[in-house]
This record gives C-alpha cells, structure tokens and sequence, in this order.
C-alpha cells in the first residue's frame, strides 16, 4: 500500500510532514503547534485565540498587518489560521513556485511578532465585538455551552474565544509567557501538501532549525461528572428558535471503537436520510437543522446531536431526539442501514480530502493529536471492519439507558427541572 504522507524531523525536533500531490499546481504551507486553548489558566482564557489575532499585526522585517498581507496578495495567495482546543494552525496556500515566500511569512509572523501594546489595546476591542457575535449567535454557542455543561470549570469547559475580563486582562508579558511555554519544536509540526519542488527540508531548516529544543508540561486529565442522572444547563435568551446539544461523554480520538462511533453518527445525524432529519424536521417539522456529531480529544470525548427547533415544541423535540439516541442503543441496526451509513461515511470522507490544502489538514490534526498521520486507506479500512454488532455494542456503552443525557439549551426558559424530566425515559 502507497503512503500518502512522508514525515522527517528537523535537527530540533520539529516534525515534518508532507503530503505530495505532483499533478497539482499549488500548495499548502502550514505550522501546526500541539497547544491551543486548553493549554491556557483561568486567567489567561482566550490567549491561543487572542495570539493568533496578534501573529497577524506586525514583525520587525514587516512591521504592519498590511504588510504581511500584501506579501501573501502580491503572490495571490490566501492565509488565514484557526484555534481549536488541543491545537493551533497556520497556513498560506499558493502557487507552487511561491512555496519559500509562503514559509517566510509564516514563519516570520510566529517568531518575530511584536506584540506591540498598543495594537494589542486596538485588538481587544477587535475580540470583544467578535465574541458579542458568538454570544448573538445561538447556533454557533450552544457548542461551548454544552462543554461548559459536560467539563465544567475546566480547560475543555471554557470557551475557545475567552471572557470579555480575560481578553481585557490582556499584557504583552501574557503573550510572551504563553508562547514560550507551549510554541516549542516537541510541539510543532510544519506541513506542505501539493506540488512540493526543491530541498524542503534545507528551506525549513534554515527557518526553523535554530529554535531551541525545550520539554513542555501535560495538560491535567479531562474529568467529566457524568453518571446516571440528567443534568442540563439553560442559557435564558429571548428568541424565535432554541438551540441545544443533547448528549453524552463518549471515547478520546484514539480508541478502537472510533469508526463505530463514526458509523454512529451518520445513522444517527450524518445527512438528509438520517434518522434524526428524518425524525425531527422531515416527519415532525420540528427544525430546520438537526445533525449529531462525536468531538473526540486526547483523552476524551462527547457525542450528541444539535438542533435549531420550534419554541413552541420544544418538549417534543427534546423527547423526539432522546428517543432516536435511546433506540440505536436498544434495538440493532438493519444491515442495509449499516451499509448505506458505511457508504456514505467513506464517500464524504473520500470527498473531504481530495485538495491538497484537506488532505495536509487531515493528516496534521491526526499527527499533532496522535503522534503520527492516519493514512486515508487505514480509515477507510477501519469503516470497512465495523459490524452490526459493533454499532450494538458501542451504542448500548454510550447511550444506553443507564447513561444520563445533557442537555444545553439557549432560549427563552427559566425552568431546567423541566427538561430534566424530559430526559428520563
């Protein structure tokens, strides 16, 4: 079997991975660090996400944000960069024949950023407006409330996006204090996917090979209070739709079951013919949207379906979804369901790679969570081996009846007994 992926480790240990594509005409260029928000303090909440902000405003060789812009424009391409929990990324897409101007900016922003002061003050009110957008929107918050409900007043419990007192807290030492503890080369991984010509290694060497090795702490163990009873947390909010997530802890991202639950979650919630859009908007017109999800981490994990449903019926939608999540653990499911999921799953997946810039993304997020890349054809193997009583067994584990369920909630209600109830049955 051909790899699609080759790894090298730097002189420093920064790792390298690659994920060749010579038919392409582009690439993707990209630094991903194992730290994210939920390598932060109570105190620092929003610095992973604030930082990435501040990577974009300004270097000593190019000292304004327009100025690192306009090195990507001036070679057409795109850069841009996300925060998650457990990881970090950034990244240029381009030509390929613009490969070493791509890495020199990136590299540049994350090595030599000034974090001036007053950019930094200017920043703040920048994330302030973003999280009264994540606030107004409920869709995009119900996520972190349902962590907040299933982790508590932990790492993996706050929000990526910080508090309003956090991000005003905010020094330039803050920063500083954050990046050297955590942006160190055992934690780094620099990736390239696409047409990829030239000494790869040599280039980034030169970048990056100077870095100072140095060893980085462990987060504490995720704990989760989860036991038989419901719990649910209500975010009160005057509106015309309520959203929630209703769910249950399940598996970290490295577990034999993880394409069962994979399987799981397409019969469940993974397209137009699963059973909760069939139950929940096609029969009943309960949502507009409903989909269930598994957000795996290092070690742990949650599943639970979303939806934005009807004020007026809450209660039958609560009680609808808790029943599709009580059936898949209480009857087996039809081989012809089983397959169909399986086909799906393994077609979307296909179809989520096919770039180069999602094909490095997929393998980096497996590198940097796991230690290494998952190759496409082990997944799609994996997908292979599931059984029917595989989904049996893993459903009854999670979701059987003597789990309690979760459930957060945004909208107009006060009455959380009320819900409880609806989750017992």
């Amino acid at each position: 079997m051909t790899s699609v992926y080759e790894t090298a480790t730097l002189s420093n240990g920064v790792r390298v991975l690659t994920a060749p594509m010579p038919e392409v005409q582009s690439v993707s260029c990209l630094l991903m660090v194992a730290a994210g928000s939920r390598y932060e303090t109570r105190e620092t909440n929003g610095i992973a996400h604030f930082a990435e902000h501040m990577f974009f405003k300004g270097t000593e060789k190019r000292p304004r944000a327009r100025d690192i812009t306009t090195a990507i424009d001036r070679i057409g391409g795109e850069i841009n960069a996300f925060t998650a929990k457990e990881y970090t990324g950034y990244y240029v897409r381009c030509a390929a024949e613009e490969r070493s101007t791509a890495f020199d900016v990136v590299l540049d922003m994350l090595r030599n950023s000034a974090f001036a002061p007053d950019e930094i003050e200017r920043e703040k009110g920048v994330i302030v407006e973003e999280m009264n957008m994540y606030y107004d929107t409920p869709r995009d918050f119900i996520g972190g409330a349902y962590d907040q409900l299933l982790y508590g007043d932990q790492p993996l419990g706050w929000h990526v996006i910080g508090t309003k007192d956090t991000v005003r807290a905010a020094t330039r030492d803050t920063f500083l204090d954050y990046l050297q503890r955590w942006y160190k080369p055992e934690r780094m991984i620099a990736g390239v996917g696409g047409r990829i010509e030239g000494d790869l290694i040599a280039e980034l060497e030169q970048l990056l090979g100077d870095l100072e090795p140095s060893s980085t702490p462990t987060p504490e163990p995720a704990a989760i209070a989860n036991g038989s009873q419901p719990r649910v947390l209500l975010h009160t909010k005057q509106s015309d739709q309520a959203h929630l997530c209703l769910g249950v802890p399940s598996h970290p991202i490295v577990h034999p079951d993880r394409y069962v639950l994979q399987l799981i979650t397409t019969i469940l919630g993974g397209g137009m013919s699963s059973r909760l859009f069939t139950e929940v908007r096609e029969r009943r017109g309960l949502a507009y949207y409903v989909f269930a999800i598994n957000n795996a981490y290092t070690d742990t994990g949650s599943f639970f379906a979303q939806a934005g449903v009807d004020i007026d019926r809450i209660d039958e939608a609560v009680t609808t979804i808790v029943g599709e999540l009580r059936k898949i653990a209480a009857e087996p499911v039809p081989e012809d369901e089983l397959e169909k999921a399986r086909s799906s799953t393994k077609g979307r997946f296909v179809l989520q790679i096919e770039s180069p810039h999602a094909l490095l993304l997929f393998g980096l997020r497996r590198a940097v969570l796991e230690g290494g890349p998952t190759e496409p054809a082990d997944v799609l193997a994996g997908l292979d081996a599931v059984t029917a009583e595989d989904v049996r067994r893993v459903a009854q584990d999670i979701l059987g009846g003597g789990t309690g369920l979760n459930l957060a909630l945004v909208g107009p209600f006060e009455d959380a007994e009320r819900f409880e109830r609806l989750l017992v049955g």
